[in-house]
């Protein structure tokens, strides 16, 4: 067409086709708007739906904060707060999107706010922000440390605060294509030139985001599990001690706790009896964050029960729960109780597993001494005696800040039995050991303790070996080397192979020498 001068009938095609493609650009910019509208639409229905979950929650606490303030008044100020500081931002977020909105005449009508003079001018004039785009930042700010103050740095909130920083900091943005040093303000980069209906809509969904964290808040610190949290019929009664068992003479100094051990949860009314015995406040027992501190004499030794009840006002009316309770009481010992796990001898150079305990006693309470020994956990205790004929351990305990001093108890020192010699894990028992010549070739000389109790085995580092008519060779390790294997080809099937000299270690022991093996060539 661009190669001579077109007819009439060619202009008035190309002419069509430019309407054409103009009408189509003009639709899809229709249908964006339209879009962002009916985005909007959704946001502001979501809005009114998180914002009744968000009074109902409100209101439960208000009513929990009513009937047990000492549990709740804090937490419901907390949640009065985040809601003020929520209302305020939104309220203010509202009130500039109506002025957006009035500046049409139908504010439904969204494909005809395509213009972005109305929010230009409102935030912006030659090229700076006017006060209105600096309060719209300042008040984002100011919503995130109000915030910030309440949650503070509660691990459980980590997220919230990550969105909160991330959506209502208001810092300047980069833009993706241009230089390093070019920024621009939050306001001029989102809002900006952008289409009257898409600025309101994205101040929207800042609203909806707003409704949202204060529900995940209530959720997390307030509302969302508040009943079920507080209720009673999810709680038990527990019996928390400071040892299992308590002396004749001594006091009682337990706690009767609720199962969700809750430091808030505290009971309006408390009835109990020891042993039928009624128990006084202020006497006998202490109502303190979560727990019913008792501190009463234990009497007599014997099985000693708690009953009663804890009584809780919720929803105006009284609940129980009721408590019945068991703690022992015992003689206070004089003797502790040492012993070997494994006899009544301990072995020189290796770990000899020893318990040690004092009935009655937290083993964070008992201390035991002796040459080699060691503690492993609670009442486990490791010993490794080195030298001489036999090993004292000495037991200490503490009741009550006051000692316990047990007699000591005396273990024999036995050195470690005699290895027996094994060829591909076989004993020598009577005849010499059958095997192939090849068998014999990569099978390992290994040693053993037979009919040992303790977990350990000797390790060969050394041994020689002959044959019929020739002169022996030394092996270091535990398999034949060259050397013993050209001396193993000059054997002939049924000459017995002499495996002899065996040395074998245990870390930190003197093994004692090992006696000969034998070993039959079956070819």
């Amino acid at each position: 067409m661009a190669g001579g001068k077109e007819s009439p009938r060619q202009q008035m095609i190309n002419l069509m086709y430019l309407v054409f493609i103009a009408m189509l650009a003009l639709n899809m910019s229709k249908e964006v708007l339209s879009a962002f509208g009916q985005i909007n639409e959704s946001l502001v229905l979501s809005i009114e739906s998180i914002e009744d979950k968000n009074r109902s929650a409100l209101q439960g606490l208000e009513t929990k904060a009513q009937e047990q303030p000492k549990q709740f008044a804090s937490v419901r100020d907390d949640a009065m707060l985040i809601d003020g500081f929520t209302t305020e931002l939104f309220d203010y977020f509202q009130g500039v999107k109506e002025g957006f909105e009035s500046s049409v005449d139908d504010p439904n009508d969204y494909e005809k706010m395509d213009k972005d003079a109305a929010v230009n001018e409102y935030f912006m004039k030659s090229g700076k922000l006017k006060p209105e785009g600096e309060e719209f930042i300042a008040n984002m700010r100011s919503y995130r440390d109000k915030m910030l103050g309440v949650l503070g740095d509660d691990p459980k909130f980590a997220s919230i605060v990550n969105t909160i920083n991330d959506k209502f900091s208001a810092e300047p943005v980069r833009p993706k294509d241009a230089a390093k040093s070019a920024e621009v303000n939050y306001v001029e980069h989102h809002f900006v030139g952008y289409p009257m209906i898409s600025t309101i809509t994205k101040i929207s969904n800042l609203q909806h985001d707003m409704k949202i964290l204060a529900n995940e808040i209530y959720s997390l610190k307030l509302a969302g599990q508040l009943t079920v949290m507080a209720s009673m019929d999810n709680y038990e009664t527990l019996l928390q001690t400071d040892r299992g068992a308590y002396y004749q003479g001594s006091n009682f100094d337990g706690s009767i706790v609720l199962g969700r051990t809750d430091a808030n949860t505290v009971p309006n009314r408390v009835e109990l009896t020891l042993d039928g015995r009624t128990l006084t406040e202020g006497k006998d027992f202490e109502i303190l964050k979560g727990q019913v501190k008792l501190n009463v004499p234990t009497g007599s030794a014997g099985d000693k029960k708690i009953e009663g009840k804890l009584i809780f006002t919720e929803g105006g009316e009284e609940q129980e729960v009721k408590v019945n309770q068991t703690f022992q009481v015992i003689p206070k010992p004089e003797q502790a109780i040492v012993s070997a796990d494994k006899m009544n001898v301990v072995y020189r150079g290796i770990d000899n597993p020893i318990t040690v305990s004092i009935p009655g006693i937290p083993a964070n309470k008992v201390r035991a001494s002796a040459p080699g020994l060691t503690n492993v956990s609670g009442t486990k205790y490791n010993l490794v005696p080195k030298t001489g004929q036999e090993v004292k351990i000495n037991v200490t305990g503490e009741i009550d800040g006051e000692p316990v001093n047990s007699p000591p108890v005396v273990f024999r020192i036995k050195s470690l039995p005699r290895p027996t010699p094994t060829v591909r894990g076989e004993f020598q028992e009577g005849a010499p050991i059958s095997m192939p010549r090849k068998a014999l070739e990569i099978s390992p000389v290994g040693a053993e303790f037979e009919n040992f109790d303790f977990d350990i085995k000797p390790v060969v580092k050394r041994f020689s070996v002959s044959i019929p008519g020739q002169p022996a060779v030394t092996v270091n390790g535990d398999r034949f080397d060259a050397a013993a294997k050209q001396l193993l080809n000059l054997s002939n099937a049924g000459d017995v192979i002499q495996i002899f000299d065996i040395k074998a270690d245990v870390p930190g022991v003197n093994v004692k020498n090992m006696p000969p093996i034998q070993v039959k060539l079956s070819n």
